[in-house]
């Protein structure tokens, strides 16, 4: 399924942290405190959209997504979770899992482009990886 030539887009590997890997996808946290944002990459060369992935891969792809939407919502205890693949600046197949609160800056307004991004203090950083790993391996 995972293709070994997977390489990330460098503008998602320069704008993000690694969280983890699953069976497909890369997990990625988006280096801006305002939000939790996450983004599910799936690990395939050359794919830009979701009806690009096979079947088999689309079904694994929804199957990471409910994971990965459910962990955040249990640890960040969201109004509202965003889910979308927008593409127009990164091409590569990648989707964002925004947790939104009604207090939020942006709110109820969409996050992208809204305001400049607020990047993690080391330690959370590491905290906030830490705890979607620690999810994923007890939970997932």
């Amino acid at each position: 399924m995972v293709q070994d030539n997977f390489e990330l887009d460098p503008r998602l590997a320069n704008d993000c942290e690694f969280v983890l890997d699953l069976p497909l996808s890369r997990v990625l946290l988006m280096n801006d405190t305002q939000y939790p944002w996450f983004i599910l990459v799936p690990r395939r060369t050359g794919t830009t959209e979701l009806f690009e992935l096979s079947s088999d891969e689309l079904a694994q792809f929804w199957h990471e997504s409910r994971q990965l939407s459910l962990a955040l919502m249990a640890l960040f205890n969201g109004d509202k979770l965003n889910i979308a693949a927008l593409g127009n600046v990164v091409s590569q197949l990648h989707v964002h899992h925004v947790v939104r609160y009604k207090g939020d800056i942006a709110w109820p307004h969409p996050v992208w482009g809204r305001y400049p991004t607020k990047g993690y203090e080391p330690e959370l950083l590491a905290t906030r990886v830490e705890q979607v790993k620690t999810w994923f391996a007890t939970q997932a």
